[in-house]
This record gives structure tokens, sequence and C-alpha cells, in this order.
């Protein structure tokens, strides 16, 4: 009997041409994932076995519960925040991801918004298109001889290690659920080694209920006086209130964001637009649409990755 796979976000051709390939029944819905009602719909007219997920809609136990059929979800990105995995957990359903997809892509981007800020790239350039032309105000900062902490070191922490390889710097990493891992690119550290020594701090965490807000006044406490920050992982591990306040007050040299708590972040209430306009303002800050792991070429290997997780699940030989 085929199995049956629905998509409700958009993936690259290779996902549904491979699976079509390997006898599988596939439903495109790739633009029905703002609707919950639509999405129930579909799984009890369906009853699909697998369900394919970007980042649009949260998966929870209205949807993973709807039909008995689901064994699996599988998600095009890294991390799981927006799948109910407890409840996916007691449902006995199968979750995994693509994470290993787009690290290169995060890597990349985390290495030039990093260059970017230390050569105050976005700003010379900005001035530049004002009439502007001031050497002495963007005077830039070389990375060699600053140390690099990367808290959390899976796919992305660790391509970022590597990617920074050859840039004379120090690279360090912490990771609480991961020890035996350091090498010739990256050496493994304690949390407070790594608050104390990291000119630059980079996350590359998921968003789990230890990792939310995960830099409290305690932990800046321990940082140097003068520190950049950069997050590539997800918006709710920063609460932005701190970044701004530290920024302001001049201990933090410079503040790279490719996430945000609020995605787009137009339409977050009061509290959050003021801090929102504060960082948009300030010329040491750098943000950009979550576009890390989001490019021509992660976005076909996403698709790829989970084709062969799916063929690997039902125990087919990939082509």
């Amino acid at each position: 009997m085929s199995h049956t796979i629905l998509l409700i976000d958009d993936f690259h051709s290779a996902l549904q041409e491979g699976l079509v390939s390997a006898g599988f029944t596939v439903i495109d819905c790739r633009d029905c994932s703002a609707n919950l009602e639509t999405i129930v719909d579909l799984m009890q007219q369906h009853q699909p076995q697998g369900l394919m997920v970007r980042s649009k809609r949260f998966i929870g136990a209205e949807i993973l519960g709807c039909t008995p059929s689901l064994q699996w979800v599988g998600r095009g990105g890294a991390g799981m925040d927006n799948i109910d995995e407890d409840a996916a957990k007691q449902l006995n359903i199968y979750c995994f991801n693509a994470g290993e997809a787009n690290s290169d892509a995060v890597g990349e981007q985390t290495v030039a918004m990093l260059l970017a800020m230390f050569t105050r790239l976005v700003k010379s350039h900005g001035e530049i298109q004002q009439g502007i032309w001031d050497r002495e105000g963007n005077r830039g900062l070389e990375l060699k001889g600053k140390t690099v902490g990367i808290l959390g070191y899976g796919n992305t922490g660790s391509a970022v290690a590597r990617k920074l390889q050859g840039f004379g710097v120090r690279v360090i990493a912490h990771d609480k659920y991961r020890t035996g891992f350091g090498d010739a690119s990256v050496e493994e550290v304690g949390e407070a080694e790594l608050l104390a020594e990291s000119d630059v701090l980079s996350f590359h965490v998921p968003l789990t209920g230890e990792t939310k807000n995960w830099l409290t006044e305690a932990r800046l406490g321990q940082m140097k006086q003068t520190f950049w920050l950069l997050n590539l992982s997800r918006g709710g591990v920063l609460d932005l209130s701190l970044v701004l306040r530290e920024l302001e007050g001049g201990r933090m040299a410079g503040f790279a964001a490719d996430v945000l708590a609020v995605e787009p972040p137009f339409s977050g209430d009061a509290e959050f637009m003021d801090i929102f306009n504060g960082l948009l303002k300030n010329n040491r800050v750098i943000l950009s649409p979550h576009v890390g792991g989001w490019t021509v070429e992660s976005y076909r290997k996403i698709s790829e990755v989970l084709l062969d997780k799916v063929l690997n699940f039902y125990d087919i030989p990939s082509a």
C-alpha cells in the first residue's frame, strides 16, 4: 500500500519528485500552512503517514492528534521549536529535521555579520549613499587575536568554528549537552570560561525552556567589559531590552542578529516596538530577515536531506 505524505509548506521540487519516484503519494498543500482548520481537514481526508512542514505553522496537538495514521513529522530546517514534541512523543510520532542541510549557510552568514560589525561596513555604505565620506569614523577592527565564543555546538555552531579557521582567532565553545568535541578548530570550555573569555559571543542553540532569555543579568556580569554579540539561532534566546541597554551603555560594541522574538517585527506590541526601534537607530546593530539558512543551495539540500531521512525511515535504498 502506498504511503501518503502531506506537504504544508514550500519545499524544493527535489523532495516531491524523490518521494513520488520512491512510490509515495504526495499531497501538495504548500499554501495552507497558515490555516489550522484546512490542515486538520486535509489530515482527516487523506490520512497521511507523514507530514512535512517548515516554519509558518506551529504543529501542536490539534494537528498531531487529528488522525491515527500519522507516524512522523519532518521539518525543513534546524530546530524543532514549532513542533510540540511532547505531544508527538505521547502519540508515538517520530519527529526529525534537516539541521545539517543549512549549517554551512548559517555558518557563512555568521562570519559575514561578524566581519561587517568589525569593519563597520553597513554604516559606512549607508553614509556614502548620503554623500558622507568618513574614514576615521569608520576605522575598523581586525578579528585576529580575538576570542570567539560559540554557545551551542551542533550543526551550525560547529560550522561557524570551521569557517573561522584562517582568521587567526581563538575559537571556544560550550554545549550543555555535548562533551568531547574539542578539535583543531575549537576548544571545549565550560559556561563560566565561555562568558569570561569571549570577545565575541555567538548563539547557536535551539529555543527551549532552558535557553529562553539565556543571557541574564548574572551572565552579563561575567562577561568582558567590551564584547560583541551575534544571534543566528532563535530570537527568544535573548532579552532584547538587555541588549539595547548594553549597547546604549557602550559595553556591547556591536550586535548582529538574523532572528528576532517577533517575526516580522513590524507588528509587535508597544514594548517590543520601542526596543526594536531603539536597535534600528543604533549604528552598531546589523539585522537581517531570518535568511541565515535560506540560500539557493540550502533550499535544495534541505529537501534532499529530508528525502534521505524518509527513505531511511522506511528502509528504502536511496537512488
